[in-house]
């Protein structure tokens, strides 16, 4: 690493880091720049240990030294600036104390995903990030073993997804299918039981579902407020809903995960 510090914003390098917020600008230019951001020294810390390479940081003076054990082995520029120049390039406050821009790995192929998987996650166009990040902590929490996510799903590598994550989605194999409901083939041709959480008439109780859960199951979660599309109900082998009280009809799509992850988190051993 090299640290640089800097004293206005003229150098072309910290274009990564400029307007942070504008969600709708960062879903489109991060993923075809090759970058994500990595946000916190945890964050980065667990971006490199899952191997992602940086090509650049950025970092409040008083964080610095946390970095540099991290960064060590890395030639990459290390931008050092007081907070309030900081806050003016990202548009908020780093009160994380640093940023890292990423290189993003390959995706992996779906097949690959799968081969020794158990327990995956289906997210079926959930586009609010912060929604995204908390399934991937309860899926690493609770001991699922892999993400797929459709083609019109929210990036899971989007800042706030992985801040909200806690770094998680650098940990949880996951991948993006090319086509759905079509995918669900893929699916079911590697042995996954799909199950589509979702309220129905004729859906199955968790509980129920759980007591006798397949050993391969795919667990599908709609998007926000409309939930599960009609193709991905069709396409499920069963449709699985959580019990709820009290007049409240359903949960937080982040929320259902976890209850629906904990409920099925003992693997049974028949095939």
């Amino acid at each position: 690493m090299h640290v640089v510090r800097i004293a206005d914003l003229a150098d072309e390098r910290l274009s990564d880091y400029a307007n942070l917020t504008d969600v709708a600008l960062r879903r489109l230019s991060e993923p075809a720049g090759g970058l994500y951001i990595a946000e916190s020294p945890k964050v980065i810390a667990r971006a490199l240990a899952a191997g992602h390479l940086p090509r650049s940081v950025l970092v409040i003076e008083k964080w610095l030294a946390d970095l540099e054990p991290l960064l060590a082995d890395y030639d990459v520029p290390v931008f050092v600036g007081e907070p309030e120049l900081l806050e003016s390039l990202t548009g908020f406050d780093l009160h994380r104390g640093a940023l890292a821009a990423m290189h993003r790995p390959p995706l992996a192929a779906v097949g690959d995903i799968l081969r020794d998987a158990h327990r995956v996650v289906v997210l079926e166009d959930i586009v609010d990030h912060t929604n995204v990040g908390a399934i991937f902590r309860s899926v690493a929490g609770l001991g699922a073993d892999a993400v797929l996510v459709t083609p019109r799903c929210a990036d899971p590598l989007y800042r706030r997804s992985v801040r909200v994550s806690m770094g998680t989605v650098l940990q949880v194999p996951w991948t993006r299918l090319a086509d759905w409901p079509l995918g669900a083939q893929q699916l079911r041709d590697a042995g996954f039981h799909i199950a589509a959480l979702a309220l129905s008439p004729t859906a199955v109780s968790l509980d129920d579902f759980a007591a006798n859960a397949p050993a391969r199951v795919a667990l599908v979660l709609g998007a926000e407020g409309d939930g599960l599309s009609r193709a991905a109900l069709e396409a499920a082998d069963t449709v699985v809903t959580i019990p709820m009280m009290h007049g409240v009809d359903s949960l937080n799509v982040a929320s259902a995960s976890a209850v629906a992850l904990y409920a099925l988190r003992s693997r049974p051993s028949a095939p």
